[in-house]
């Protein structure tokens, strides 16, 4: 019997030439591919000419789904797990799956690849040795909360963001870190209509108070300490 294997293989965020010449060879040769929309991923699949099977894997069915997937691969079979876009279990479904081939002894390999907030740290000209990466902030009841634990963070901070709650969150993050702490939002990044607005929070608040946001958000603030610790000072001066 043939091993079986689990891929994470990371998907573009915008820009479909950003696809590795070795992720679509994988999702050739696998025997199922697991897609969080299976609409969306049929599109890229197309693009590519990629026939494998596909099935879908999102939040809401991960949880009754990953036994079975791991047994699968426990028996032989290769799975290839992608999401809508970059890469999966970064905000995205993939945790309990990887969580659980890893505890069955299963062979789990992800491939490098696109992912939104690394080009968003790069663009923002924030120091990006150090970070901190929030993902989501909770939707209702915990953001303010969040926000006043990394009020003294150092480290550069990242956070995903959907465009209808974007001024919210520059509203709250005025009142927690002061309006005049560095932010650039972007916005789109690698498609057509990509957008890095920089500034203070003040500032990038009232642009998309006056131009409402579309598309796919990556906010990154600088640290209070310009993102650079004292021991990272230190290492430098050794």
């Amino acid at each position: 019997m043939k091993n079986g294997k689990l891929y994470i293989v990371p998907t573009p965020i915008g820009n479909l030439e950003d696809m590795t010449f070795r992720a679509v060879r994988i999702l050739k040769e696998v025997d199922l591919i697991l897609a969080e929309d299976t609409r969306t991923s049929a599109k890229l699949l197309f693009h590519y000419g990629i026939q494998a099977r596909m099935t879908s894997h999102h939040k809401f069915n991960e949880h009754g789904t990953v036994r079975r997937v791991a047994t699968q691969i426990e028996e032989g079979l290769t799975v290839a797990l992608i999401s809508d876009a970059g890469t999966p279990s970064v905000s995205d479904p993939g945790y309990l799956l990887v969580h659980t081939c890893v505890e069955m002894g299963l062979d789990v390999e992800c491939l490098p690849g696109a992912t939104a907030f690394v080009p968003a740290l790069v663009n923002s000209g924030f120091p990006s040795d150090r970070f901190v990466f929030e993902g989501f902030l909770p939707q209702k009841k915990g953001r303010q909360k969040r926000l006043l634990a990394l009020a003294e963070e150092p480290r550069t901070i990242i956070f995903y963001e959907s465009p209808h709650r974007l001024v919210k969150l520059l509203n709250q993050a005025s009142e927690v870190f002061g309006a005049g702490r560095q932010v650039c939002v972007s916005r789109e990044l690698s498609k057509i209509h990509e957008e890095n607005v920089r500034g203070t929070i003040a500032d990038v608040q009232a642009h998309f108070e006056a131009n409402p946001p579309r598309g796919e958000i990556v906010v990154v603030f600088e640290g209070i300490g310009k993102g650079k610790s004292e021991d990272s000072d230190t290492e430098e001066s050794d």
